[in-house]
């Protein structure tokens, strides 16, 4: 007998903007009741975007405890967490009540995300992350041959670290803006490096930026292409400056990431420090909903 046909609701948001066509597509589906891992990454692969989130609806009681279950793919492979599903998922569950806070259950645990809203402003999300974990600082001269970038081309005032907040990102600063605009790297010899070092993939920042008010520009190549925002890294760089004093602490600041793709994306970051600890790392940013409809299975 011929199974019935499924039919699943989804959204796609740009996040880290409020205009539509601009910041980092996300394909959000209503109801992964049912799906197997090997369907939502078959899925995911179909949407062919950064990532596309799964939402698994619980019994209000559960999901008043424990949050939202949800789950994040790459075109590749399931993560853990992310920064740009997160908040846009945040974005389409709040469309169904108008929550001041939805909190997401994601495979690295709780995710709250608050929203601020003003009359005639789009309304501003913040997805606080876990705490983060500094890993080891590189050698500029390995990181050097193993992206096959300039060694002049990395600013010497400040490390290249790992840092996570439930994904580990190596964090490279770059020299200039002309350093990171022209950002070519050897995406084999870099990967070889981050499975050894234990990083998920090099963000690459500067403290020029095109856009006077930030005070990063940065840039995340993956799995062959770019990304054209990456919330993740942002909360782990948001560490990252607090730590190394390129941000003091609760200082919200804009990370502008995507516009050498013609996605830009303002991602606006701050986290506190407690204790010599750095604590409480908040990346937050506007979406908008660009695209309904179903995909039959």
């Amino acid at each position: 007998m011929a199974r019935a046909q499924r039919r699943l609701q989804m959204a796609q948001w740009d996040v880290f903007t409020s205009t539509p066509l601009e910041g980092n597509s996300l394909a959000v589906f209503f109801d992964g009741s049912g799906l197997s891992d090997a369907e939502m990454q078959a899925i995911a692969k179909e949407m062919n975007l950064s990532e596309t989130t799964f939402i698994f609806p619980r019994d209000a009681v559960t999901e008043q405890k424990q949050g939202v279950r949800v789950r994040i793919f790459t075109v590749a492979e399931e993560l853990p967490f992310a920064g740009h599903p997160s908040l846009g998922t945040a974005f389409a569950l709040r469309g169904q009540n108008q929550a001041d806070t939805v909190v997401l259950d994601l495979n690295v645990g709780k995710v709250p995300v608050s929203f601020e809203s003003a009359n005639g402003k789009p309304a501003f999300g913040e997805m606080t992350q876990v705490d983060p974990k500094f890993g080891p600082r590189h050698d500029r001269e390995a990181v050097a041959r193993a992206t096959g970038l300039p060694l002049e081309d990395f600013d010497e005032s400040l490390p290249i670290q790992n840092v996570s907040t439930g994904l580990i990102f190596t964090i490279a600063p770059l020299k200039s803006l002309q350093a990171l605009q022209r950002l070519q790297i050897n995406v084999n010899r870099a990967a070889e490096y981050l499975e050894k070092s234990e990083g998920k993939f090099f963000y690459f920042v500067s403290r020029e930026a095109v856009n006077p008010e930030a005070r990063l520009q940065s840039r995340m190549i993956f799995y062959n292409g770019e990304d054209p925002a990456t919330g993740s890294a942002a909360g782990c760089t948001a560490a990252w400056m607090v730590q190394h004093g390129v941000a003091k602490p609760d200082e919200r600041v804009l990370i502008e990431q995507g516009v050498e793709m013609k996605r830009p994306s303002k991602i606006f970051v701050r986290a506190s420090r407690s204790d010599n600890r750095v604590v409480n790392v908040r990346v937050g940013g506007n979406s908008v909903e660009v695209m309904r409809g179903e995909v039959f299975l």
